[in-house]
């Protein structure tokens, strides 16, 4: 909140042939309280941008304390479990049939994901850019929790808390002057928290008029509702 005071830490936690894994760590100390907390951990993939056609090879990351090595560890069965997710999901896509009876669906007083679709475009102006020209990550999972937050809304009638991000990739880049098409709907909930998912195309001008998207992120957002009790409300069945 306004007036505490935030501290990011991050560091690489392990360097694989082309990759590497950030770990990012955020803490807040309340002056007023002398109060310290932690605020969200998370971890990011990034590659090196090549100067030719090749992947850049990084070298191996030094460990210089029991912390480093642990992370180092954790990281590989992080990467393990990310990629096994991955083909655990794209099998299940294969399965599904999207025809027939599987999406039969009946519960009373269920709402409907219809009432929970929001669509937002942005243009991506110099601000919003890195050194690159690309669209900042930050920016484009900033512009996602903003349409991922409307849409919970209209379920919960509240304001919703973010809880975590799940799955966030970046299939392909944004520069300064593309429009960014922001399309968020509810997926389902569970008890006290609902997923909402969130889909980003990028079009250039010339793709713009020819209707022709780029699909560049999705990400998957887990949002929760509390009352001026810090409780955790239910959320309404939905109908998909």
């Amino acid at each position: 909140r306004v007036g505490q005071i935030i501290t990011i830490k991050a560091k690489v936690n392990r360097a694989f042939k082309t990759s590497m894994e950030v770990g990012i760590k955020v803490t807040l100390q309340d002056i007023l309280t002398n109060v310290e907390k932690i605020v969200s951990v998370a971890y990011a993939t990034y590659v090196a941008k090549p100067v030719g056609a090749g992947k850049v090879e990084l070298e191996p990351v030094k460990l210089l304390s029991a912390e480093d090595h642990l992370e180092h560890t954790l990281a590989t069965e992080r990467r393990r479990i990310r990629l096994g997710y991955e083909q655990v999901f794209q099998n299940l896509l294969q399965d599904t049939n999207m025809e027939g009876d599987y999406y039969t669906f009946e519960e009373k007083d269920a709402v409907s994901t219809d009432v929970t679709h929001v669509q937002s475009i942005k243009l991506v102006q110099p601000p919003h850019a890195n050194h690159h020209g690309n669209t900042f990550g930050g920016q484009i999972m900033a512009w996602m929790e903003m349409v991922a937050s409307i849409s919970a809304s209209r379920l919960c009638c509240s304001y919703p808390i973010l809880k975590s991000v799940n799955m966030f990739k970046f299939w392909g880049p944004s520069v300064v002057g593309d429009r960014l098409v922001f399309n968020a709907i509810v997926n389902n909930t569970f008890q006290n928290s609902v997923e909402v998912g969130v889909r980003v195309e990028a079009y250039s001008c010339e793709e713009w008029i020819k209707d022709q998207a780029r699909h560049i992120n999705s990400a998957f957002l887990i949002f929760n509702v509390v009352n001026d009790k810090g409780e955790l409300l239910t959320f309404p069945r939905i109908k998909p």
